[in-house]
């Protein structure tokens, strides 16, 4: 597929809005579609003054709104980014609502990359009619589901796009196996995280694996080689299912017998036995007695988490469902007596009889659904006999030990022999190539033209961080190494939001989404090479980085934090102690911002004033009063240019030290 070839279904584009807009920045805004299709597209045009030859194309994890971007502010304002890039934004509906249905029937490559890719020509003719004679150059970048798109269209197409940003990426192999990994941890491990968190705190132990009995320990061990950050186990209470509510019934229906062969075929958990297992299986035949809304939920105090449906068209949002209900969830003739955690309801009887429902979670006998079909939905009733079963949940946290791929996929050596043979049975089919083409159009090849810049990020949690590894040597495979950068994000997580979760431990990698996209456009246009990939090591899974920046290269600064001149204080009740940090560059851009948190409000409201440079140094002399356990945070912002007045391409870093107030 080539800028000049026509896609027949995308012949007849068409504009229905052209106007001026001044709000949050001046620009030409132009909405449309193409004649015949559910796709839909928005360009945001900045004045010719700003204008610099270039468009950047925002593509969404799943087919979603071309309105997505609007209203966006701070860091997460994609519009303003661009044009204070002086580039044209643009972004579609990735072909529609029936893109986004995966039973609606319609070629996979539209909401891959097709609809894209027409949106991106359109643009271009745009760009020449708008600004006059020129050669426009584009850019496409996305994230997570996004990611997958994002390089589908790099692989399939020939100069619609000329260079591209993917970040926090998978690989064939990432679904449904980076959550079944951790499902089977988080149940194996769930009253022995609090330790396992401390040990790898600053002043801590050093040893997760302390106090662990032989299943724990070989939960943790399994679940690390898998590649979950071990860093990331901190957020374990809010964690949950996350894909796995979406991509649960996909991996039943193209693999049916797995679900019983894990209970009666040795070489299963469920077949060799385990008290655990046992222990945690709940089949608790009931019936439906309401059925409830959003509000009901509400009213009765339960949070219903995301709903199935609804989207943001963030990175995140890959694993969101396609179903629009307003039915939630049910109450139940009775509660389980144990927690089942993910579960199903197996309807036996009324509209939806031998149908199951994702259960997300029970709260007494309140059953929270996760996306199904509407219709589905629609034909449950009060009365309807049911049976909430998480046996099916249950097998699913160890698919990943029947999914043994090629040997390229070193994170499943565990479950090879010394001769590379499977230990345990296998399926007959990988399900993982089968998702990833869903998404990308095509399996990942590292075959591509024009420039790349991967973003990752090293807490991901959900897009294992040595999938970007896996691409990066795909595409050496096919001697592009030259044309591509993979930077790490380190303290990072997998949602690209501003505001953090857990603001003391994370920071936002939008600021390196940002220079990436800047870096690739100058590499495009200019031939300014952008900095060195990140120097990393994946051992076990894990993806190690130089502590030094100068050594571990990419262009996120680090910074240590030490109190009293170490890791860990203990000290009497309001005894002052010295903070000290020092925040780096690795060789380009400058130390603009110094912020401590001392009270664990996540608010860093105090600042140490600094002349920006490549390292800059700060202390902090303060006290602690209350007894126990505090952990002082430092944040550290970069920019390339030295600039503190703009929300855009701020490269952070934290870091924490432990006081002990006795």
């Amino acid at each position: 597929m080539t800028p000049s070839a026509v896609d027949p279904e995308f012949a007849d584009p068409y504009l229905d809005v052209d106007e001026w807009r001044e709000d949050p920045s001046p620009r030409r805004y132009l909405h449309g579609g193409f004649r015949g299709t559910e796709t839909r597209f928005s360009i945001h045009l900045p004045p010719a003054e700003r204008y610099e030859g270039r468009f950047f194309h925002y593509i969404t994890p799943v087919p979603d709104s071309e309105h997505f971007s609007e209203g966006g502010t701070g860091e997460e304002d994609k519009v303003s980014f661009a044009l204070e890039s002086g580039a044209i934004f643009v972004e579609t509906n990735g072909g529609g609502p029936s893109a986004a249905d995966p039973f609606s029937g319609l070629d996979l490559t539209i909401g891959a990359y097709r609809a894209n890719a027409a949106a991106a020509r359109f643009v271009r003719e745009t760009a020449v009619e708008a600004y006059g004679p020129h050669r426009v150059h584009g850019y496409a970048f996305g994230g997570s589901g996004g990611g997958f798109r994002t390089i589908g269209g790099a692989e399939n197409t020939v100069g619609v796009w000329d260079g591209y940003v993917p970040y926090v990426i998978g690989s064939p192999m990432s679904i449904p196996n980076c959550f079944t990994a951790r499902m089977h941890a988080l149940r194996i491990l769930r009253d022995r995280f609090d330790g396992i968190v401390d040990a790898l705190e600053p002043g801590g132990s050093g040893d997760p694996f302390l106090g662990l009995d032989e299943e724990e320990a070989a939960a943790l061990t399994e679940v690390t080689r898998m590649g979950f950050p071990l860093r990331s186990w901190f957020a374990h209470r809010t964690m949950g299912m996350h894909g796995l509510a979406v991509l649960y019934p996909g991996v039943r229906a193209m693999d049916p017998s797995y679900f019983d062969d894990f209970w009666s075929v040795p070489g299963h958990l469920g077949a060799d036995g385990s008290p655990s297992l046992d222990r945690d299986r709940v089949q608790l035949p009931t019936r439906i007695v309401e059925l409830l809304g959003a509000a009901d939920l509400a009213a009765a105090g339960i949070d219903p988490g995301d709903r199935p449906g609804e989207s943001t068209g963030a990175a995140d949002d890959a694993w969101r469902g396609t179903s629009r209900t307003p039915v939630v969830a049910v109450r139940l003739a009775e509660a389980p007596s144990i927690d089942p955690g993910a579960a199903e309801l197996v309807l036996g009887s009324g509209g939806s009889v031998g149908r199951r429902i994702v259960v997300t979670r029970v709260v007494g006998d309140v059953a929270v659904l996760g996306p199904a079909e509407s219709r589905v939905l629609t034909g449950l009733a009060a009365g309807d006999e049911a049976t909430l079963d998480n046996s099916g949940f249950l097998a699913l946290q160890t698919y990943h030990r029947h999914q043994v791929p090629s040997a390229e996929f070193s994170v499943w050596d565990q479950f090879r022999n010394s001769g590379g043979e499977p230990l345990p049975p296998q399926r007959p089919l990988l399900v993982g190539p089968i998702f990833a083409a869903g998404a990308a159009g095509t399996v990942q090849s590292g075959r591509f033209d024009g420039r790349m810049i991967v973003v990752e990020s090293l807490l991901d949690r959900e897009a294992y961080p040595w999938q970007a590894d896996w691409y990066r040597a795909r595409v050496r495979e096919h001697g592009g190494e030259d044309r591509l950068r993979v930077w790490m994000t380190d303290n990072a997580l997998h949602g690209d939001f501003e505001r953090q979760e857990h603001p003391l431990r994370t920071v936002s990698y939008l600021g390196q989404l940002h220079q990436a996209l800047r870096d690739v456009s100058a590499w495009v246009e200019d031939g300014v090479e952008p900095p060195a990939s990140t120097r990393y090591d994946v051992v076990d899974g894990q993806v190690v980085v130089p502590v030094d920046a100068v050594d571990r290269r990419g262009i996120q600064p680090t910074v240590t934090l030490t109190v009293d001149g170490g890791v860990r204080a203990e000290v009497r009740a309001g005894d002052e102690v010295v903070l000290a940090a020092v925040a780096t560059t690795p060789g380009v851009g400058a130390v603009v911002a110094v912020e401590w948190d001392l009270d664990g409000s996540g608010e860093f409201a105090t600042r140490t004033p600094v002349e920006p440079a490549a390292t800059v140094r700060a202390e902090l002399r303060t006290a602690f009063t209350d007894p126990g356990t505090s952990f002082p945070a430092v944040r550290v912002t970069a920019h390339r240019d030295a600039r503190t007045d703009t929300p855009f391409a701020r490269l952070q870093n934290v870091a924490r030290a432990r006081v002990v107030v006795v």
